[in-house]
């Protein structure tokens, strides 16, 4: 199963993939008129940290999730490829999904007052927030592409 993998060690606190995602997420998809949106809408990917230490808060799809089992309304499902997908017509904003998820994946939204995960963009190619990424810190694939990509990362620290 392809997912969303962060290197921390490429990371520069820039908030591009935020911005993008947060463009996705908007009626307008505009960068500029997303960000004056009301209510803002909330990107699904959040970095934190600062001092050149960040991390990022995205769905892991984890295969026995916490949040799809806690999701009293059945929201929460697993695709046929082993992602975990939302259908906010069926949430009923019991938040039980935010309550559980150990990566602070899921969160409320303003927008819709439902709960609300990163989809990968399944629709496009490449997740946009991995595109706007220069540092190329956000990577799109399996476990053993992730590793490969890494590779090089690590010869270079030790």
């Amino acid at each position: 199963m392809r997912k969303l993998y962060f290197i921390p060690e490429r990371c520069n606190g820039c908030l591009a993939c935020e911005q993008v995602c947060r463009q996705k997420q908007s009626k307008t998809q505009s960068l500029f008129n997303s960000k004056a949106e009301t209510p803002l809408a909330k990107p699904q990917i959040r970095v934190s940290g600062a001092d050149g230490r960040y991390s990022v808060s995205v769905c892991q799809n984890c295969v026995h999730a916490a949040c799809v089992e806690a999701c009293m309304a059945g929201a929460l499902s697993y695709s046929e490829a082993g992602h975990v997908s939302h259908d906010a017509k069926q949430c009923v904003s019991c938040y039980m999904c935010v309550m559980v998820c150990p990566f602070a994946a899921i969160a409320p939204q303003l927008t819709t007052g439902k709960a609300g995960k990163c989809q990968l963009c399944l629709d496009e190619e490449q997740p946009p927030c991995m595109i706007a990424c220069s540092r190329k810190a956000l990577f799109f694939g399996t476990a053993a592409e992730y590793e490969k990509e890494i590779e090089g990362d690590r010869l270079c620290i030790m």
